[in-house]
């Protein structure tokens, strides 16, 4: 049990910081480090209790308005793909959860780092926004990521960096308010998770504060792209470990 608690505490401390920097990613940075040891049942109750103590601490500390217009459409489809995501979660099996994670930061991340100069979406309107939501939701629930398919589609749509933090930020909250509430209601959060929670909460404090800190003061393109790089390394990690026990199933 002890090595678990020092992976999950790394993996809160690693994710708070870059939660509090960008307004997003807890998911993504926690569940990189997890998914090598915990199973996908364990990491998405921690990851989405962790981002939303993040969540919380980092809306507290640098505040943006609601951004209401753009904000209804995605919200609006995440509530819908949280039903659909707590369905395919207990399906799940660890070198399928690995190959998923994998893809998604190996294929997401390079698109992010890249995203400066991929032309401006401008169609689809707020059907698309809503179906962006939506896959946001499905993640969340899955792996407890709901930020980054809205993170990514928003800064296609080319809105400005306070503007995106906010509308992202506050989808987080809903989102992870919602799928937390979910799993409690379904029995997903388990007793044996009981003792985790509180170091989760415990890592992810200062990490978000300081993160939020250097939002504040210091532009973080730079941090941004090594981060996205790290991740990206971390997905074809994913994807090399993964890979050999599903394609012995398929032989």
């Amino acid at each position: 049990m002890d090595g678990t608690f020092a992976v999950v505490i790394a993996g809160a401390v690693a994710a708070g910081f870059v939660q509090g920097l960008s307004g997003f990613a807890f998911g993504l940075v926690a569940t990189s480090i997890w998914a090598w040891w915990l199973p996908p049942q364990m990491v998405a109750p921690l990851s989405v209790f962790g981002a939303l103590v993040g969540q919380l601490i980092a809306a507290a500390t640098v505040r943006r308005g609601l951004h209401w217009p753009r904000l209804w459409p995605l919200l609006a489809g995440g509530l819908a793909g949280i039903p659909l995501g707590l369905l395919l979660l207990p399906r799940l099996d660890g070198p399928s959860f690995q190959l998923a994670v994998g893809l998604l930061l190996a294929l997401w991340c390079p698109v992010m780092l890249f995203s400066g100069r991929i032309p401006r979406l401008q169609r689809g309107g707020r059907v698309a926004d809503g179906a962006a939501g939506l896959l946001g939701g499905l993640t969340g629930a899955v792996a407890g990521f709901a930020g980054p398919i809205p993170t990514l589609w928003a800064t296609l749509r080319g809105w400005d960096r306070d503007a995106l933090r906010a509308v992202v930020q506050n989808f987080n909250l809903a989102m992870l308010v919602v799928t937390l509430a979910a799993y409690a209601a379904s029995g997903l959060v388990t007793r044996a998770m009981a003792p985790l929670l509180p170091w989760v909460a415990g890592a992810v404090l200062l990490p978000v504060l300081l993160g939020a800190r250097v939002y504040a003061g210091l532009a973080t393109e730079t941090f941004k792209r090594v981060v996205l790089a790290l991740l990206a390394l971390t997905g074809a990690a994913l994807l090399v470990r993964a890979l050999p026990p599903l394609l012995a199933r398929l032989g």
